[in-house]
């Protein structure tokens, strides 16, 4: 074969070494100063909101995220709200006929 000699099975390669790092620049006296040249750049600066604005956004973003889960894998929201509400509807019904003195317990024989 060749002179050279094969690495022996489970022994690991070391690695390949790693490049240099790019060189440094200094810092000189432009860096920063960029700003005042531009004119109008300094207006562009995005202000913090006042707290109360943030406070609704956040409540907003949250309730939107709310509905979103909730809804997340239903294909007609409409159809499951009908059902929520004709359920209610009922309930209501059964806890309003239920009081009338019988108790609220039926019998059935069959």
């Amino acid at each position: 074969m060749t002179g050279r000699a094969l690495p022996e099975r489970g022994v690991p390669r070391p690695p390949p070494p790693r490049p240099p790092p790019p060189p440094r620049r200094a810092a000189g006296p432009a860096m920063g100063l960029c700003l005042p040249c531009m004119g109008g750049a300094v207006k562009d600066v995005v202000e913090t909101p006042d707290p109360e604005i943030k406070r609704r956004q956040l409540a907003e973003a949250a309730e939107k995220r709310q509905m979103e889960a909730s809804s997340r894998g239903i294909k007609n929201v409409y159809s499951v709200e009908q059902k929520k509400k004709k359920q209610e509807e009922i309930e209501k019904r059964m806890a309003a006929s239920g009081s009338g003195g019988e108790g609220g317990l039926r019998w059935q024989v069959g």
